[in-house]
């Protein structure tokens, strides 16, 4: 069975909305110690009921408090009916897992397993790369950042931090990641309609973005995704589609209950094919970098070609890692910061004058991304699998339990944040005798980025993406949106659908 194969993984299964506020910590987070004779039982952890022999499953059925688990306000019921902490029992294969929205219990599971931490990841992408590629004579000795755990996984991080994290070698892509900007501006201005308005795919057009600027970075080089007669069967384009496919995907098959641990399911089929596909167009493009290469002037190395002096394989495994986590993300992000900004005119005046500063130093655009994150983030929480016995509030909670870090509802509490639903960047400014200046706020309620030696080794890149771009539509557009707010569906990614009513006006 394929159960046997490798150890259950699972990130997030839903994204919690709202923290009750009724809710109080009635028992101080305790030690690891493993003596647990005064502590309530695991199955004395709220969390929605169970019957003989299925378990909890019904609750995930048809009509079931988890049918829809991409409507928020399911979760907002939940949490309201259970409290910081909520239990749900192991189902076909997946590991039992408990949602925690007490950040004091967060920082201490945190900083108890930070010194080797498993964070349950991506279980599929494991079970193609480990398994379903050796079922085809391909061995391979890491899976990457994503999906790998323990000793493989701290060699495989140990080798590519001085890479990755580097400011020296992030700050070489300043021009390029601006160039990428300033292109888009253009094909954005081609793009509008007489109203100013892009009507047509305008996610699709953020992915694009993404995907040019992820790929100068991994790459090295740009793959002109902006040629205005780009076939639609382009790889620029198939791989925009494979990425959005399979983080549907999984999240069907990693984030729910689902047969494909057991035997071959139509869904975990489609899942390998999706895997084999992304990595036939990350293999596409790794080759255009590696030509580039040869052509390369300047004594400067990129991440391509630092990461190909370490070795073939590891380089291969960044570039398609980048590829897979690097678009979807950017994209959703800029869609929400674009929507907010246009939503409160004067924060978007605020942060035109600062650009138009032509200061160095940004501050208001950076604190203007931070609070698009907290309130509309791009996932909704970070996870530990335990690696010994807790004493959570009062509960026990055992050795590899899944620990879901509930950061996305606890942003949104008044009694984490003032204002907490209000679109302030200045809280991330403000003085410390200021009631919304953000340190009073419990440092483990927000983490975008996650913590510790697991979060993310993108994040400086994703940071300069981002800032470079709105930046260059702030200085462009007058940002503005008419008709109801977007709807954000819940899944492996929080998605920002359409229609998407922005009107791009020229700044005069």
């Amino acid at each position: 069975m394929q159960t046997t194969k490798f150890k259950s993984k699972i990130k997030p299964l839903f994204n919690l909305a709202v923290i009750n506020k009724e809710c109080t910590r009635t028992v101080a987070v305790a030690s690891t110690d493993t003596k647990t004779e005064n502590l309530k039982p695991w199955k004395e952890i709220p969390g929605p009921s169970s019957l003989p022999i299925i378990g909890q499953l019904h609750h995930f059925m048809f009509g079931g408090v988890f049918s829809n688990t991409e409507d928020p306000e399911v979760f907002s019921k939940l949490i309201k009916g259970y409290g910081p902490i909520i239990r749900l029992d192991s189902m076909f294969g997946k590991a039992p897992m408990i949602f925690l929205s007490d950040p004091e219990s967060v920082a201490f599971v945190l900083r108890s397993e930070n010194w080797f931490p498993n964070r349950p990841g991506f279980q599929s992408l494991e079970y193609y790369r480990k398994d379903y590629k050796k079922s085809k004579g391909i061995k391979i000795n890491a899976t990457g950042l994503i999906s790998d755990q323990g000793e493989v996984w701290k060699e495989f991080r140990s080798t590519v931090n001085p890479v990755m994290l580097q400011p020296k070698t992030i700050k070489l892509y300043a021009t390029v990641l601006d160039e990428v900007a300033q292109d888009m501006i253009v094909r954005m201005r081609a793009n509008r309609d007489e109203n100013n308005m892009i009507t047509k795919d305008f996610d699709k057009e953020m992915n694009l973005w993404a995907l040019e600027s992820i790929a100068t970075v991994a790459l090295g080089c740009r793959l002109n995704c902006f040629e205005r007669n780009l076939p639609a069967d382009s790889p620029e384009w198939q791989l925009i589609q494979c990425v959005h496919d399979l983080f549907t995907i999984m999240n069907e098959i990693d984030f729910k209950p689902n047969l494909w641990r057991f035997f071959s399911t139509p869904l975990y089929k489609r899942a390998m094919n999706l895997y084999e596909r992304h990595e036939n167009l990350t293999k596409y493009f790794i080759k255009k970098g590696k030509d580039n290469l040869k052509n390369k002037s300047d004594n400067e190395k990129g991440v391509l070609e630092k990461l190909l002096e370490i070795n073939e394989e590891t380089a291969h495994i960044m570039a398609s890692d980048m590829l897979l986590a690097g678009v979807d993300t950017a994209a959703n992000t800029v869609i929400a910061t674009l929507y907010l900004l246009a939503k409160h005119p004067d924060k978007q005046a605020k942060l035109r004058e600062e650009i138009m500063s032509n200061s160095e130093r940004r501050p208001y655009l950076r604190a203007c991304i931070k609070e698009s994150l907290r309130l509309k983030p791009v996932v909704s929480g970070n996870a530990r699998k335990s690696s010994k016995t807790y004493n959570i509030l009062g509960y026990e909670v055992p050795k590899d339990v899944d620990i879901i870090f509930a950061h996305q509802a606890m942003s949104v509490t008044e009694e984490n944040y003032p204002r907490a639903n209000e679109y302030i960047p200045e809280r991330w400014l403000a003085s410390k005798d200021d009631p919304l200046y953000y340190g009073n706020t419990h440092p483990f309620v927000y983490a975008p980025f996650g913590f510790g030696a697991r979060s993310c080794i993108g994040r400086r890149i994703a940071e300069l993406e981002m800032d470079t771009f709105v930046a260059r539509l702030i200085e462009n557009f007058q940002v503005e949106w008419f008709g109801p707010p977007p709807k954000t569906v819940q899944q492996a990614l929080n998605y920002i659908k359409g229609p998407y009513n922005f009107v791009f006006n020229d700044v005069k």
